[in-house]
């Protein structure tokens, strides 16, 4: 088993769903992944890349797999996190008794997870280019050429978090509003949802 993080420990203490992280902490450790704290949740990885996360809303505890639409879901267990979703998988769980119920199959997915890492594999994201940019935005970017060089320089990821949010208003006035609320965020570098 390799080497628990105290940071975790404190994150552990302070969380919802305590006993469900703890359950799948101890099987990701068993697994020989690294443990860190990452974005505020449980992140395990191997050689320095990251494999697969613990966290919880408030429905459900997860484990999600950062290149899961790569693995082989012969069991149809991993769900998308949301719509848009490329590469994350996760398997949900609501109690300790489904995961222990779980576990051999859980050990499988993460070894598969690690392989894919090993393998070098990497998920076929969707290009910027085929996201429609609103108009709106698109309008904002020409007239500021600080804000189009702090977009281009967002990771693809974020891109299209921003794009995604600002393409979800029915109304120009609606995607008007949310593009003047996040042009501060763009500007620092930062994702929709960075803290």
């Amino acid at each position: 088993m390799n080497d628990m993080n105290p940071k975790v420990d404190e994150l552990l203490r302070k969380d919802k769903w305590q006993e469900e992280r703890k359950t799948l902490r101890a099987i990701l450790l068993d697994c020989q992944l690294t443990e860190e704290v990452k974005w505020g949740k449980l992140c395990y990885t191997f050689q320095k890349s990251n494999v697969v996360m613990i966290y919880g809303i408030k429905e459900y505890c997860a484990l999600g797999f950062f290149k899961g639409a790569l693995l082989n879901d012969a069991d149809g267990i991993l769900v998308k996190p949301g719509e848009h979703s490329q590469a994350m998988r996760q398997i949900r769980f609501t109690g300790v008794q489904e995961i222990d119920e779980l576990e051999a199959r859980l050990k499988a997915y993460i070894h598969e997870a690690i392989e894919v890492e090993k393998a070098g594999l990497k998920v076929d994201f969707k290009e910027k280019r085929e996201l429609e940019f609103p108009e709106e935005f698109q309008d904002k970017l020409n007239e500021d050429p600080v804000l189009k060089t702090a977009f281009e320089a967002l990771t693809p990821g974020r891109q299209r978090g921003y794009i995604l949010h600002f393409s979800g208003a029915k109304q120009s006035r609606t995607r008007v509003s949310r593009i003047e609320k996040c042009i501060s965020r763009i500007l620092d570098g930062k994702g929709l949802n960075d803290r």
